[in-house]
């Protein structure tokens, strides 16, 4: 994924495809295991853009029972989280974007033996056993319906060739392969299918976490996943957070939502993304004010407009305008004044602010994400401004129309200070309060 991609706002096109017709089955085993993670800052003159997810007309997934693994690791955060993975035999360490709001799952390669030290982080497939392509007979690579999201095709040497791209117009490209992730000698995934890049605009790669057939989750038969995001300090500066592939001890004390559920009609909306983590959201509070929004902006209707869903991989919140409108109309009156005039950042926020972000936060109070069953998101007065850079404070929320999305986001910069557990076997998302910087 290009620098641009992986940065203030991580989010690309909600444009979607079929990889398969059918979930992938889980099995009663598991992988829980973890990883290093550690920050990755955005060009200041890069543009925000939207996440692209693949959409496949799913099933409900039965029960996955979990083995006993319990292993942690810390990361940096600042923009993005990037995981470090040990990846073919020998296993070689790739970067990758942890990405909930994402299928396919890609790395940059290269076909050169790396020098001492090595130039590049690029995985050189010469150098694992386990490795190997997808041939153009392979169904992920039979015609399919074009979109502008994932093409694939038969390149000359007859395998299978895939282009990704995003709505910034940033891409990676290369061949669809398949390789293990290998955790030990003795434990690693059997060959998951991936993208092989020997073209994109960064050399950080994404590891796709979504509900979908083909992601990181399914393949890896991983039943649970969570992170905390410490409190960014500054723009660029760095905190250190933790995280889990399977079972989190902390998670007696979470608060649990249950994912929405879609009919078959509803998954084929042209607006729906039926394998995000699609949560209840309620309602939207800032200082003591209930905001005046129909509970209807946050679910999907009847085309698919409207979800809510939580994305690691997008920084900022989005939200479609019969909300962000209300949150506008709230921020004007409360600190009006201090509006930033006739600005827009990244084309998406118009809530921008010049002066000292304490003082305006003091002004504008605690914002309140409401859920069902009482659960909520408070974001500190605090952290209601994000530093993007030149003196300029933005309220963290973004217009996701202006994205040509039709969908509300909640992204990594409302989810600090959170443990946010992915548990796809119960097809939850659990939320617990934490200081994720002393947990480290």
């Amino acid at each position: 994924m290009a620098l641009c991609i992986f940065t203030l706002f991580l989010f690309f096109s909600l444009l979607s495809l079929s990889l398969s017709t059918q979930e992938t089955k889980y099995n009663t085993t598991s992988i829980s295991l973890s990883f290093p993670l550690k920050s990755l800052s955005r060009s200041p003159n890069a543009s925000p853009s939207f996440h692209s997810s693949f959409v496949s007309q799913t099933k409900q997934n039965p029960p996955i029972k979990t083995l006993p693994y319990n292993y942690r690791s810390t990361f940096k955060y600042s923009m993005a989280l990037i995981v470090s993975l040990p990846i073919g035999t020998p296993p070689q360490t790739q970067q990758m974007v942890l990405d909930t709001g994402s299928q396919l799952s890609w790395i940059q390669c290269h076909h050169k033996a790396p020098k001492r030290p090595p130039p590049t982080t690029a995985f050189d497939p010469s150098l694992s056993s386990s490795f190997s392509v997808l041939p153009c007979t392979h169904p992920l690579c039979k015609p399919r319906i074009p979109d502008f999201t994932l093409s694939t095709s038969c390149d000359q040497n007859r395998l299978c060739h895939y282009s990704y791209f995003y709505a910034d117009g940033t891409y990676a490209e290369g061949s669809l392969v398949r390789e293990k992730f290998t955790f030990s000698r003795s434990q690693s995934t059997p060959p998951l299918i991936l993208g092989c890049a020997q073209d994109a605009g960064d050399d950080k790669g994404i590891l796709g976490m979504n509900l979908g057939p083909r992601s990181f989750v399914s393949q890896a038969k991983i039943s649970k996943f969570s992170y905390c995001v410490p409190t960014r300090q500054t723009r660029t500066g760095l905190s250190t957070g933790s995280f889990y592939l399977g079972e989190n001890p902390n998670s007696g004390g979470f608060q649990y939502l249950s994912l929405l559920t879609f009919t078959q009609s509803q998954k084929s909306s042209p607006n729906l993304d039926p394998l995000a983590y699609t949560v209840p959201m309620q309602g939207i509070r800032i200082g003591n004010r209930r905001l005046n929004i129909p509970v209807s902006a946050f679910r999907p209707d009847s085309s698919g407009s409207g979800q809510t869903m939580i994305d690691s991989g997008s920084e900022f919140t989005y939200l479609v305008d019969a909300a962000y409108n209300k949150v506008r109309e709230e921020i004007v009156r409360l600190a009006g004044p201090k509006l930033k005039k006739n600005y827009v950042y990244g084309g998406v926020s118009d809530m921008c602010f010049d002066g000292n972000p304490m003082e305006i936060g003091r002004l504008i109070g605690n914002m309140v994400f409401e859920f069902e069953k009482g659960v909520e998101i408070v974001i500190d007065k605090e952290r209601v401004l994000a530093d993007v850079g030149g003196g300029v404070h933005c309220i963290g929320i973004g217009r996701s129309e202006m994205l040509n999305a039709a969908s509300n986001i909640i992204g990594n910069f409302h989810q600090q200070n959170l443990w946010v557990e992915f548990d796809v076997a119960n097809r939850r998302v659990g939320l617990g309060k934490a200081d994720c910087s002393r947990l480290a």
